[in-house]
């Protein structure tokens, strides 16, 4: 079975005393498109390594939703979860490709800092670089100006906000954009993903 793992964001019910793992559903419908079975990942960082193992994934998807727990956010269960899965990733060189949040996080990692944008939430913009689109999504408050090997950045927006990048050594990418967020999904999106967890390379 060829297997995409992707994880979940946290979502808080104060009414019921409940955190709640879920996910948008054209998560798994992309992924399906691209020619994977999808698996939800739980956010128990104990059980990324037993299901991993179990599964044996081909890849890794980190998703959008919940800011980082360093930059306000309140689900460190997911932090852990996902330091977790890439530190895996890279132990069994499985490729791990982070959308919006999930580049946030692997840029954060390496070491890079956020910061607080403007003109990111709900607006579409071109970005330029080793990757070129005339049009891309942006649903993020938060963002990526400046990076440090090991990472190198494939574009970038014209404000300056880098919309991707990549490991130089390790399968690990991260996107800005939310290809999920299209609909009908766009084939230059579908192409992108498929490459990457065929190479372990966006470019």
């Amino acid at each position: 079975m060829n297997s995409i793992l992707f994880t979940q964001r946290v979502d808080i019910i104060e009414s019921y005393g409940e955190r709640r793992d879920c996910a948008d559903q054209n998560i798994s419908r992309l992924i399906k498109m691209c020619g994977y079975v999808p698996v939800p990942m739980i956010n128990d960082p104990e059980l990324v390594r037993p299901l991993s193992d179990e599964l044996k994934p081909v890849g890794i998807l980190l998703t959008g939703g919940n800011d980082l727990g360093s930059y306000g956010g309140n689900a460190p269960e997911r932090d852990i979860t996902e330091t977790r899965l890439l530190e895996y990733a890279v132990k069994k060189k499985i490729p791990l490709l982070g959308i919006c949040r999930g580049m946030q996080f692997v840029a954060n990692y390496y070491g890079a800092k956020l910061e607080r944008v403007e003109g990111h939430i709900r607006k579409n913009h071109a970005i330029h670089g080793v990757i070129n689109r005339n049009s891309v999504n942006s649903f993020h408050g938060m963002a990526v100006k400046n990076i440090v090997s090991p990472l190198e950045e494939l574009a970038r927006a014209e404000d300056g906000v880098i919309e991707a990048l990549q490991h130089k050594e390790n399968l690990i990418a991260g996107i800005m954009w939310h290809p999920e967020r299209v609909e009908g999904f766009l084939e230059e999106d579908i192409d992108l993903i498929k490459h990457f967890y065929e190479e372990g390379r966006l470019i």
